[in-house]
């Protein structure tokens, strides 16, 4: 089993590109018409994406939280940023963001453009006081300067942020990834694909289990993700003690309210801090499960290291709180139904994540 995963991981370094209609079990790619996808930009994004400039130290890139080899997250409970600091999230895998309705854990943003700056400025992630310090070493590397002419047609004096951006995203919505084994058995009727085991965890998943309600699965393709938000506990303790006169300030003034918490007291009001809705008071985004063996930690605070962990939470019911989701009640699950669970899971691993092409 770990020679196997270890062979996994080696073929993951290596994106690879392929035409998107190849790829099984992924709906059909949307495209910004504001932002086409093209070679010249997709290198480029790419190229912003790995440069450490982009960070108050040096030291800090995109892709250091969102790792080629750990199917573009960082394996570690919370971000870290520069000079260590740790953030308070979770990094999500970037693997198939492009078919995501909103981006971060809080659902924050609404396109993969929006997403790219917020890190940038973030005072524990990239630490920039501003954008100007992007625009800077840009604007005094010849080769950042032939690549924005060849994908944009613009010289040194137009570009900004917004050209910055749409490199970023474009090269992120290349990174796909299907073809799994869950794909060839459900999708394509493959059915010596899955282990017995296997079988009876998908089995499992989408009926006794419940996971399919929130982790979804179509008829012709599977994101493992209804875009939606739910609170199923985690991290809620981090409120408790501040929640009843948080909800009585919030009724008033919610922005108030807000502000007389502490960091990670904030960071735990997770949906709200957009919304501003009660219901959404601890709420957070269904995260994909596909490559979900590669991506651990799990949760939104990186709190469970293992699947059997995540299995194990869901089945006790959660951690019992007045915003906890209806869809989240104790499962009941035998220990052959856990492993099969998790054995399922596992199956959601794709060979290699795709670079489309255009």
């Amino acid at each position: 089993m770990m020679k196997k995963l270890f062979l996994t991981l080696l073929t993951l370094i290596c994106v690879t590109p392929v035409n998107a209609e190849k790829i099984v079990g992924l709906p059909a790619l949307s495209i910004p018409a504001n932002n086409p996808q093209s070679t010249d930009k997709i290198a480029l994004g790419k190229k912003l994406f790995n440069d450490v400039r982009f960070s108050s130290n040096g030291t800090v890139s995109c892709a250091s939280c969102h790792q080629t080899n750990k199917a573009f997250s960082d394996g570690v409970p919370k971000a870290i940023g520069i000079n260590g600091l740790i953030g308070q999230r979770n990094s999500p895998t970037l693997v198939n963001a492009a078919f995501l309705s909103s981006l971060f854990h809080d659902g924050r943003r609404q396109s993969l453009e929006e997403q790219a700056l917020d890190p940038l400025t973030n005072p524990v992630e990239h630490g920039l006081e501003n954008h100007l310090s992007v625009l800077d070493v840009i604007r005094q590397d010849p080769s950042y300067l032939k690549g924005f002419l060849s994908t944009f047609g613009i010289t040194v004096e137009k570009i900004d942020m917004n050209h910055v951006v749409k490199a970023i995203a474009s090269y992120e919505r290349t990174l796909i990834s299907g073809n799994s084994r869950f794909d060839y058995y459900f999708l394509k009727g493959k059915r010596p694909v899955l282990t017995i085991s296997e079988a009876r965890g998908l089995r499992t998943f989408r009926r006794k289990a419940n996971c399919a309600n929130c982790h979804e699965i179509s008829w012709d393709h599977a994101l493992f993700t209804d875009n939606r938000f739910y609170n199923i506990g985690v991290g809620f303790d981090t409120l408790r003690l501040v929640l009843p006169e948080f909800l009585k300030t919030a009724n008033q003034d919610a922005s108030q309210a807000i502000a007389q918490l502490k960091t990670p007291q904030k960071a735990a009001l997770g949906r709200f801090i957009v919304s501003r809705q009660l219901k959404d008071i601890g709420a957070y985004k269904t995260p994909t499960l596909r490559n979900i063996a590669l991506t651990a930690p799990y949760m939104h605070d990186g709190s469970m290291a293992t699947l059997e962990e995540v299995v194990e939470y869901y089945n006790k019911g959660g951690e019992k709180n007045e915003f906890l989701n209806p869809a989240i009640f104790p499962l009941h699950l035998s220990e052959q139904e856990k492993e099969d669970l998790v054995a399922f899971m596992k199956t959601l691993t794709s060979p290699n994540i795709h670079s489309v092409k255009n």
